[in-house]
């Protein structure tokens, strides 16, 4: 019978304990943990699930303290009022040091300093070109019936006489004033004018330095040449554009408001050419005169709303210098002609001009040509319009010779004209 408890002695349990057969040893626990859903198990193999060994008792881990944030605003409030200071510090320290320091401030670019060697330009560049031609060119202001009519113009002799269109300064009351490139101005005085060829001559009244332009052979200019346009468009004082010869010996005709009609074999160009560039010169690659920029055709329905589209005609300066010659030589200037009259109406199915009539031991007929005949070339020049031949005739010198051919019925003649100048 017992109690439940059973009573052994030490020696029993060291003797039970030495014939007791030990338990069998746990199968080795594989790296895998869910044998039976490895995907790369034998299906027919045999899989016995185990579990991992149990590990030696761990103390538990400490638990993490809470962040102390209270102490990392204290940080960053500390570190962000030192960078403060050292700021302050230093713009205090610089401002303090230019306004005591006798040594200038030096500023460091970071892009870097320029360069040393600056860009050198050809003589014949169009930035050589304008440095050139600038101190010459002068913006012309005249009184006209209470307002001011503008326009450009550019100095052509030491004595201070400038060039410029008649229709700047037709209407004009009192005294002119010219202004140079450089700002400054001064008086003067109109010396003559010549309407039909739209030529002006003012003399700069006063003591003037002055720079003359350099006037070149506009018989020389071929189509395809460089120009350069110089003036005041729309007040804009030395305002330099650029572009090409587009075409040579254009007829031009404008009327102007005393219903005189304007005449000029015109050298054509696409620079740009506004109103006030009137009476500005047109020069060429080598900074020479060989035009008065005079007239532009627009497609504007009046005259002042007109802008440039590329379709600008200058006066050559072979024509202009001589005209302006004469002005200053004797007032006046002297019209070419060639001795007859011009039927407007006729117009003939191969082109050309008829002859009206013809004045006795005038040019023409000290030629061979008599009233009635038809001139077809003149130059060179085809002639369709009366504006041609008169444009072509004033553009000519007294005393040149000019080729002609002319028709009198079916026959053709040509011919030679030595043009003189009108008596009046």
């Amino acid at each position: 019978m017992t109690d439940g408890w059973v009573y052994r002695r030490p020696d029993d349990e060291e003797r039970a304990a030495a014939h007791s057969t030990p338990p069998p040893a746990a199968p080795a626990p594989h790296w895998w943990s869910d044998a039976l859903n490895d995907p790369w198990r034998d299906p027919h193999s045999p899989a016995t699930l185990t579990s991992a060994a149990q590990q030696p008792h761990q103390p538990a881990p400490e638990p993490l303290a809470e962040p102390d944030h209270t102490r990392r605003r204290t940080l960053w409030t500390v570190a962000g009022a030192a960078v403060l200071a050292g700021v302050l510090a230093g713009v205090l320290g610089g401002a303090l040091g230019v306004r005591f320091s006798d040594d200038p401030v030096t500023v460091r670019s970071v892009l870097g300093a320029p360069g040393s060697s600056p860009m050198q330009r050809a003589p014949d560049s169009l930035a050589a070109v304008a440095r050139m031609v600038l101190p010459s060119v002068v913006t012309v202001r005249v009184p006209v019936d209470g307002s001011v009519s503008l326009g450009s113009g550019f100095v052509v002799t030491s004595s201070g006489y400038v060039v410029t269109n008649d229709h700047v300064v037709s209407g004009g009351s009192g005294v002119a004033t010219v202004i140079f490139d450089d700002g400054s101005s001064s008086p003067a005085k109109l010396i003559g004018t010549d309407p039909e060829s739209d030529v002006a001559v003012l003399q700069i009244q006063g003591k003037h330095e002055v720079t003359p332009a350099v006037l070149g052979d506009s018989d020389s200019v071929a189509v395809g040449d460089a120009v350069v346009a110089v003036g005041s468009p729309l007040a804009l004082r030395g305002t330099v554009t650029a572009g090409i010869v587009s075409a040579l010996d254009r007829p031009i005709a404008t009327a102007a408001e005393d219903g005189t009609t304007r005449y000029y074999a015109a050298i054509q160009t696409d620079a740009a050419v506004n109103h006030g560039n009137s009476g500005g010169p047109l020069v060429d690659a080598a900074g020479q005169v060989v035009g008065i920029n005079a007239v532009i055709k627009s497609m504007a329905g009046s005259e002042e709303s007109a802008g440039n589209i590329g379709l600008a005609f200058a006066i050559p300066i072979n024509h202009a210098r001589r005209v302006a010659d004469e002005i200053i030589a004797e007032g006046r200037a002297h019209r070419t002609v060639i001795g007859a009259e011009i039927e407007d109406s006729f117009r003939g199915p191969g082109g050309g001009v008829k002859l009206g009539q013809v004045v006795a031991l005038g040019p023409a007929a000290e030629a061979g040509m008599r009233t009635g005949d038809v001139v077809v070339t003149y130059g060179g020049h085809m002639i369709g319009e009366p504006t041609d031949l008169v444009a072509l005739v004033r553009k000519t010198a007294p005393g040149d010779m000019v080729k002609v051919t002319y028709k009198r019925g079916s026959t053709r003649h040509d011919t030679s004209v030595t043009l003189v100048a009108d008596a009046d």
